[in-house]
């Protein structure tokens, strides 16, 4: 079996909520509404099933809940997603396993009773998380009992970045051009999400805790120069914080934490790219993952999703792998990780 950690859909009911709350809304939303096998059953059972023993854990779509509104708005849509998405799994559960659940991360109460209902009441597998929280990264105190709750419980955490074209590139712009808050803000964006949990040291407070990164890590594994060598040097470049007493603090190597997040194989068909990233999270701690339906290509046109075509070819010839390494990363790691 090869079990999808990693795509993504937008039930229809959340859908009609959020088209009738943001009806002119553009950049990812514009992306979002043009694809249609993201609320297009009959599209996106069209793509999928032409592969045998293939399902999905399904996470919702960007942008996150909490760019909606307030949380008497956020709330709301996070019921409806996750009852839609319980409904989903119900009905087709040939195709879909299971789903994450999604949340209002603009009211932590609320969010914790709304990850208690959807795991507990309607099975959700774990939580979304955003790498910011309109603007906020997630070492902030405040969302510190999310990750509390997970750990004790012991579910997974995925994490999507978020990054807008609103984020410049450089001090002198307005916004950032040519699409680069996407091509490189997203995996920029993972991995200095990854640094804070890191130096905010989640993994010494919860050591047992799960986490998901998209993308494989981002460009941390692209980084281990940095990440290991340079990151062991913290403090040497700085002079107004006290770094070298954080780092001398912390009970591993900065790159030995980075290697506790899981990661995805979701890398747009980059043979070379998913190669360096299982190098560097090992085996274990790698999952297939695919961005489904966010192909490059309009679906229309397309027979299956290529992104699940391309990414399967990758791991079935990758010459590093075994054949237990290539279903662990097919599916024995999720099932671990799921607890099925």
């Amino acid at each position: 079996m090869k079990i999808d950690m990693f795509c993504h859909i937008l039930p229809r009911k959340y859908l009609d909520k959020v088209s009738a709350l943001a009806p002119d809304a553009k950049d990812m939303n514009k992306r979002v509404r043009n694809l249609f096998a993201l609320y297009d059953l009959d599209d996106r059972f069209r793509l999928i099933d032409k592969f045998q023993d293939y399902v999905q854990v399904l996470t919702l779509a960007a942008p996150p809940i909490e760019t909606f509104g307030p949380p008497s708005v956020t709330v709301e849509l996070a019921k409806i997603a996750n009852d839609s998405m319980k409904e989903l799994v119900q009905k087709y559960p040939d195709r879909f396993l299971g789903f994450v659940a999604s949340l209002p991360l603009n009211d932590i109460d609320a969010s914790l009773k709304e990850a208690d209902r959807a795991i507990n009441e309607l099975g959700a597998f774990g939580i979304q998380l955003f790498t910011n929280v309109l603007g906020k990264p997630l070492d902030k105190p405040e969302f510190d009992p999310l990750f509390k709750y997970m750990a004790e419980i012991d579910r997974p955490i995925w994490i999507h970045p978020a990054r807008g074209a609103d984020f410049p590139d450089y001090k002198t712009e307005k916004k950032s051009h040519y699409e680069i808050w996407f091509i490189f803000g997203w995996p920029y964006e993972t991995s200095v999400c990854m640094a804070h949990l890191v130096f905010g040291k989640i993994f010494e407070k919860y050591p047992n805790i799960k986490i998901i990164t998209h993308h494989l890590g981002g460009i941390a594994p692209y980084q281990a120069g940095r990440v290991g060598p340079a990151w062991d040097m913290l403090g040497s470049r700085t002079s107004d914080e006290d770094y070298v007493s954080l780092i001398r603090s912390m009970k591993k190597r900065p790159i030995d934490y980075f290697r506790m997040f899981y990661a995805d194989t979701a890398l747009f068909g980059a043979r070379e790219s998913t190669r360096c990233g299982i190098l560097f999270f090992g085996v274990d701690h790698v999952v297939f993952g695919t961005d489904m339906p966010f192909d490059s290509r309009p679906n229309v046109h397309e027979q299956d999703s290529p992104y699940i075509r391309e990414t399967i070819d990758i791991i079935e010839k990758m010459d590093i792998l075994t054949e237990r390494e290539r279903k662990a990363i097919f599916e024995e790691n999720a099932k671990k990780l799921l607890k099925i």
